[in-house]
């Protein structure tokens, strides 16, 4: 097929490339049928794909209604929210215990916070509904899971203790956390104790070194060590996660340590997740399995939420991080038209970005990240 069509100074042009690569994306998604057990409703293809990555998907897409107007896929989302919010309207699903981390749950109350602040429609028939309690109800949890029996804090990647995981304290459970607090205290004005939360768990990230003098973000600590070592490897959206709740921050407050913390975040993403060769320059990447070949289903999809958190984040903060955030995701997009070339019978978009071409290598993850890499710009008019 030929190269996805995109103008990244015309706004009719990004349109037309988001509707294709939401289109591309959403014909993975098959558990929307009469048929479908209610339990699955919502989620991917469970054999390849976990749980989590669907309430990603869904954060992905409710973004794509707000920037595009696009009220196709409305109904798919807003069944998908309301079948996987469990029976305590929390994001915790029975079906889902055995390996429920923090992070997912937080990814799903990452949707249910676009739907608050981008007012995606409650469907008629779901009375006591509201996706800010959704959201609300994961932030409640997540506190109450706050641990200081070690490491004088942090939560635990795991919810339970009997899950793989258990000892680890990892920066994406405790960055979404540090975001959902950041952002619920925006929409209640203030209001209750989110800003104090993410406060503390900035805090907490900084001293024990998830997130180091020059704002890299690492992915976790043992806290049966009492966190005392660091597992150095980087994953792109820790500091984007990060970034948009840092930015959240700074718009609430306006403090220059905030400031600092925003700039200082950006550019550890372009130093460490942009241009993977010199002839690739601005081009979103995965560093730390990308070029080799070795990422999993999972990290296959974070470039999606580098994109979407870097984006919001110079929505919200746009005097500080806006031309550079904009600089880089226009970059990626036109290297992202030029890789999404994949055979007119499937899928378009590969992963690896800097090729010129399709890679072969098609998925979901794949076409989350093309997807909002692309309507990003969107935000960024």
């Amino acid at each position: 097929a030929a190269a996805l069509d995109l103008d990244t100074s015309s706004t009719p042009s990004i349109l037309s490339a988001t509707e294709k690569l939401a289109y591309d994306l959403m014909s993975w998604y098959h558990n929307n049928l009469t048929t479908t057990p209610a339990d699955l409703v919502g989620t991917l293809p469970l054999m390849s794909w976990y749980w989590w990555e669907a309430g990603a998907l869904w954060g992905g897409m409710i973004d794509h209604w707000a920037y595009t107007d696009d009220w196709s896929y409305t109904p798919d989302i807003q069944k998908a929210l309301l079948a996987q919010q469990g029976p305590d309207k929390d994001f915790m699903p029975p079906a889902y215990y055995g390996s429920m981390g923090n992070d997912d749950q937080a990814f799903w109350a990452f949707a249910a916070l676009a739907a608050v602040e981008y007012g995606f429609p409650v469907p008629a028939g779901s009375p006591g509904t509201t996706w800010l309690d959704l959201a609300d109800k994961v932030y409640t949890e997540q506190r109450g899971r706050w641990d200081t029996s070690s490491c004088g804090g942090g939560l635990k990647w795991q919810v339970f203790e009997s899950s793989k995981g258990w000892d680890y304290k990892n920066s994406v459970s405790n960055g979404a956390f540090f975001q959902i607090a950041a952002r619920l205290g925006r929409f209640t004005n203030g209001g209750g104790d989110y800003l104090p939360w993410a406060e503390k768990t900035w805090d907490w990230m900084e001293r024990v070194g998830l997130i180091d003098d020059e704002y890299n973000v690492f992915d976790g600590t043992n806290d049966l060590n009492d966190c005392s070592d660091v597992n150095h490897v980087a994953w792109s959206y820790n500091p984007a996660i990060v970034l948009y709740g840092a930015a959240m921050m700074w718009n609430q407050t306006g403090e220059d340590k905030w400031a600092t913390r925003t700039r200082g975040l950006v550019e550890a993403c372009k130093r460490t997740f942009f241009s993977p060769f010199p002839n690739a320059t601005g081009v979103m990447f995965e560093f730390a399995c990308e070029r080799e070949g070795t990422c999993d289903n999972d990290q296959l999809s974070f470039k999606a939420y580098m994109a979407r958190f870097m984006a919001k984040a110079a929505k919200i903060a746009p005097e500080l991080v806006l031309d550079e955030v904009r600089e880089l995701l226009t970059a990626t997009a036109r290297a992202v038209a030029l890789a999404c070339t994949g055979p007119a019978d499937g899928h378009m978009c590969g992963q690896k970005w800097y090729v010129g071409g399709y890679d072969g290598h098609g998925g979901i993850g794949e076409a989350m990240s093309a997807l909002e890499s692309v309507q990003s710009l969107l935000l960024l008019d």
